[in-house]
């Protein structure tokens, strides 16, 4: 049985440097909607996926979250059958700490967001809106655009004509860049909203680069004035190619510079080893911010892949537990002394950049990993040895099974086994007997895609729970339509109102992109000086 923290004790933690991590196991919705200031978001179907990474030393103080603290207790003690030895429940919830006249904020990876504006308020950081633009494009005046999202996002749209340089990458290339064009061209930041360009746009302001500013609003003012977003934009706008001398010495004596200035910590391959040990006492983040490409063919190890760019735009997920060491690498040093900037600037206290990165590895004689991370599931393995799963031809027999299927519910939405019924995981003890009363009684499990995992620890849930016929479809709702099998769409079978999606991007409409970056833009106000 796991113990429980008061709203003070939390709120004693915030105010201490002893590490822990509050996690809030809630659903995205719900999240978004009002969470704990310094909580990170880990839905309770997530945990035994996510926890691993988030929060690597098991012996780490954990406080978990929700509104009134059932889902929190069950998460809680989750985590302790998962090994960690130190997890409890905030007492009473955000319910609790709402009572006691204690903050919230609403949005996601908020730390960051908020971060963008108090750099936007407290630097000038230049802006252009959209329509002044569109004048200037069609005008024939000298710009490049370098969007500072992921590659990924900049080919589902972009601002036309612009060019992929992710935020993480756009220190170590923009000499280069710059070189290429005339000295009256400007050069213009965006990203989809706001913090990435503010970001990106104070990193060249630094820099000195002249001529630049953000984009504001990114992507979503520029729809909002009522212009088109390009689809598809081919490699040639994505890839990037390698620095010159020029440009990678210009990067790094810049880095250098902004080490100093900002506090960072240059570490050499032995003082990695002595905080890479610390890990057996207390969680050490080691984050690669190269590029995926650069990760796969080699990396340290132990360390996980988080581009630089989006390690800034994600802090809250990147370092979930508060007052630990963080290490960024890269293979010299510029984007790892660049990441790790922005975090001292975001009051992260100890930061550090391996000096040399990949390349100083191995000038050590050391050896690099290939591939990519491989995240751990835990208690993955103690569940496949519990639960049945069948065939898609065993569930069609098992005719007079009950069918719940336990993914998102745009997942369900968009393709479930007909007659199933959602139950998401994260409520599962509390919702399962209003669709299965009778623990005798067969009942299949189902998720989404070709991945069974979800349901296969849905399952051994509900043995715990005392079922006694269950069982988990093999292969997931992908393997039912691999098999010829038609599939039902829609929320029928949905019985309570789905609070575990959160719109983003393309998926926003106008209003609520209005009042999404609104809400950004406010987060700064309490930075602007007062008369």
């Amino acid at each position: 049985m796991s113990s429980t923290t008061s709203c003070a004790g939390l709120a004693d933690l915030f105010d201490g440097n002893t590490p822990f991590a509050l996690i809030d196991v809630r659903e995205a919705g719900e999240y978004n909607s009002s969470h704990i200031p310094g909580s990170s978001l880990i839905p309770r179907r997530e945990i035994e996926f996510l926890i691993a990474d988030s929060v690597p030393f098991r012996g780490t103080r954990i406080v978990v979250c929700d509104d009134d603290g059932r889902r929190a207790k069950l998460a809680a003690d989750t985590l302790t059958r998962l090994g960690y030895t130190n997890a409890s429940a905030l007492e009473g919830g955000m319910n609790r700490w709402v009572t006691e006249r204690r903050p919230t904020e609403w949005g996601v990876n908020v730390p960051s967001k908020d971060f963008g504006e108090k750099v936007q308020v407290q630097h000038g950081v230049p802006e252009i809106d959209a329509v002044e633009l569109k004048s200037r494009m069609d005008s024939g005046e000298k710009m490049i655009i370098l969007d500072t999202r992921t590659p990924e996002e900049f080919r589902n749209f972009c601002i036309p004509s612009g060019r992929s340089v992710p935020n993480g990458e756009l220190g170590l290339r923009i000499t280069d860049i710059v070189e290429q064009t005339d000295d009256d061209t400007t050069v213009v930041i965006n990203c989809a909203g706001r913090t990435r360009s503010i970001i990106g746009t104070r990193l060249l302001q630094r820099m000195g680069v002249e001529n630049v500013v953000g984009l504001e609003n990114g992507t979503a003012g520029w729809e909002l004035a009522g212009y088109e977003l390009e689809t598809g934009a081919g490699a040639d706008r994505v890839e990037l190619p390698q620095p010159t001398e020029t440009g990678r010495a210009a990067a790094e004596e810049f880095a250098d510079r902004l080490a100093e200035q900002d506090g960072v910590r240059y570490i050499d391959v032995s003082k990695l080893d002595e905080i890479a040990a610390r890990a057996q006492n207390e969680s050490v983040y080691l984050i690669d911010v190269r590029s995926i490409e650069e990760y796969r063919e080699g990396h340290i190890p132990g360390f996980r892949w988080f581009p630089g760019g989006q390690a800034v735009q994600r802090s809250d997920e990147v370092a979930v537990t508060h007052n630990a060491p963080v290490v960024f690498c890269c293979d010299g040093r510029t984007r790892a002394a660049l990441t790790a900037s922005w975090y001292r600037q975001m009051g992260f206290d100890e930061v550090y950049a391996l000096y040399g990165g990949t390349t100083a590895w191995m000038n050590s004689g050391k050896s690099l990993e290939s591939g990519v991370w491989d995240s751990v599931v835990l208690g993955l393995d103690e569940a496949m040895k519990r639960v049945r799963v069948l065939s898609p031809d065993e569930v069609e027999r098992a005719s007079d099974a009950t069918v719940i299927h336990v993914g998102l519910s745009a997942e369900f939405a968009q393709g479930h086994v007909p007659g199933a019924s959602w139950v998401p995981r994260g409520w599962m003890e509390f919702r399962i007997e209003d669709v299965a009363s009778d623990k005798t009684a067969p009942v299949v499990v189902t998720c989404s895609g070709s991945d069974s995992r979800q349901a296969v620890l849905a399952a051994a849930t509900l043995l715990d729970l005392g079922y006694t016929n269950v069982s988990a479809l093999d292969g997931g709702t992908s393997a039912w339509q691999d098999s010829g099998r038609a599939v039902e769409k829609g929320l029928t079978g949905v019985m309570y109102p789905p609070s575990d999606m959160v719109a983003s991007g393309p998926d926003r409409n106008f209003a609520d992109k209005i009042n999404y970056l609104r809400w950004e833009e406010e987060l700064g106000h309490k930075y602007a000086p007062h008369s």
